[in-house]
């Protein structure tokens, strides 16, 4: 089991605290997939898993979730790392 990757950077925008683990320009192809929405939805309402494809890989790895900005940047950089944990576990 792969550890859960260390918080990048924790940014504010618009509707969202962007929770950054990998830097998305390390992936061929980056997604908001479907499937990792009931993850997401059962940590926090609302929430967004974007993951990267490795080149030359078949794996897809976590390089942020976005929270809710209501939720607050220390309390949605916990969120975001429960989610990656239930994700990549």
């Amino acid at each position: 089991m792969a550890d859960t990757p260390d918080v990048n950077k924790v940014e504010t925008e618009d509707d969202y605290i962007h929770v950054r683990f990998r830097d998305p320009d390390e992936y061929d192809e980056v997604r908001t997939p479907d499937w990792a929405e009931n993850p997401a939805e059962s940590v926090s309402e609302n929430s967004e898993v974007r993951t990267g494809k490795v080149e030359g890989d078949d794996d897809w790895e976590v390089t942020s979730v976005l929270i809710k900005k209501s939720v607050g940047e220390n309390k949605a950089e916990e969120q975001a790392k429960e989610i990656v944990e239930k994700i990549e576990s």
